[in-house]
């Protein structure tokens, strides 16, 4: 018989969320059934989709929240939606181990129940929800301390854990209480027969010399409010051969856009919204240098950002702020902006000598993606991925 999974994501439709889609395919791969229950999304607005093997099953969802009124309706319609769906699945599929995937902390609610026909729980820890309350509200208020709850009850009621990195998994080791032995490194490395460069696009760069990219999600943690400063600050220092293009979706968007036209920046700095895949390959194979803006704290400084691998697999040098995870994945393939001279001018100045340091952004590529290769690829998460699994499992033969 098959060892049965179903994986919970509330934040992404799969495929589009490319660690849980990464996961499902490996786990079916190597024997496992798979099951995924996720939100509907822009493009993936299929209620059911058998996708290589992967039965994928999609419910409805209320717009983004931007706000702890609004993550709390649209978390609270996602929980009721994933306990239906749940239950539906277990009676027609069956399923032996739940993995919920954060954020929020609260898909324990939903695999709680399930505990009673022996399911097991593991619990896929995509973002350190206490920190990142913090660095979007910056106040330990009433949401801050459900957040601190919810963290608490995932950890007591998961059998193993899977992390992003070694700081997640300390995390889970001294905040959550969890042994070691059931915390295991699972880094989402980009999977490099898929994430390939392209040959680049001039008209990309809208008539300049130089293209500065980026991708992530548009909300309030990822500092593209001080990128759009960057951007200004540059131009205004009478350098106009540099474009911005900033790719990805969120509930940031349409603020950051406005902002963008209220700075009157343009003809400097552009966001596309979320595209397909192949362009935004396009945009970053074309880039000259990519950043990533994501402002100094301690949910940033301690989380890893897909976005850093994804440059280095394109052989792209990187900006960032000087922080522990970013520093620990880049490396040589990074110059790191400090906040002492100033967040927004010490950002620039360190684009600005990439920009004119060609030889030196081939090096800084070139080690970038060798790091890639030999040590951050998806394919180097796979064994532990697995091993997660042959924990959770053998600790459901000896209940």
């Amino acid at each position: 018989m098959k060892k049965k999974v179903l994986i919970i994501v509330e934040n992404l439709p799969v495929p589009f969320d490319s660690r849980v889609w990464k996961e499902a395919c490996c786990l079916q791969k190597n024997g496992y059934q798979v099951t995924v229950l996720c939100p509907k999304g822009k493009g993936y607005s299929q209620g059911y989709q058998l996708l290589e093997g992967v039965h994928v099953y999609r419910h409805p969802m209320p717009r983004e929240g931007n706000s702890p009124l609004g993550y709390l309706w649209e978390y609270g319609s996602a929980l009721l939606w994933e306990f239906f769906y749940a239950w539906w699945i277990f009676i027609r599929r069956g399923f032996h181990v739940i993995q919920g995937c954060n954020p929020p902390d609260n898909i324990w609610m939903v695999a709680l129940p399930f505990k009673l026909f022996g399911v097991k729980y593991v619990f896929d820890h995509h973002d350190a929800n206490p920190e990142l309350y913090l660095s979007k509200y910056e106040k330990e208020g009433l949401f801050y301390k459900i957040q601190v709850w919810l963290e608490k009850m995932t950890f007591r009621f998961s059998d193993v854990a899977m992390a992003t990195n070694q700081s997640y998994k300390e995390l889970a080791v001294s905040r959550g209480g969890l042994s070691p032995d059931d915390v295991f490194v699972v880094r989402n490395g980009p999977d490099l027969e898929t994430f390939k460069p392209v040959p680049a696009k001039p008209e990309l760069k809208y008539g300049k010399s130089f293209l500065v990219g980026y991708v992530g999600t548009m909300s309030i943690q990822e500092g593209l409010d001080i990128l759009i400063d960057v951007a200004k600050h540059i131009r205004d220092s009478g350098r106009r051969d540099v474009h911005f293009t900033c790719v990805g979706g969120g509930p940031g968007l349409a603020g950051l856009r406005q902002m963008v036209k209220d700075k009157k920046v343009e003809d400097t700095i552009n966001f596309t919204g979320r595209v397909p895949d192949d362009q935004l390959l396009d945009v970053l194979s074309t880039a000259d240098v990519c950043v990533n803006p994501d402002k100094p704290c301690e949910m940033n400084n301690i989380s890893t950002m897909i976005k850093i691998m994804e440059y280095m697999a394109l052989s792209k040098p990187i900006v960032q702020f000087d922080l522990k995870e970013g520093r620990f994945s880049a490396g040589e393939a990074s110059l790191y902006s400090s906040s002492n001279n100033g967040l927004v001018n010490d950002f620039a100045g360190k684009i600005l000598w990439l920009l004119d340091h060609p030889e030196d952004r081939k090096k800084m590529g070139d080690f970038g993606r060798k790091r890639v290769e030999t040590a951050l690829a998806w394919d180097y998460s796979v064994s532990n991925l697995l091993a997660a699994y042959q924990r959770v499992f053998h600790k459901r033969e000896q209940a």
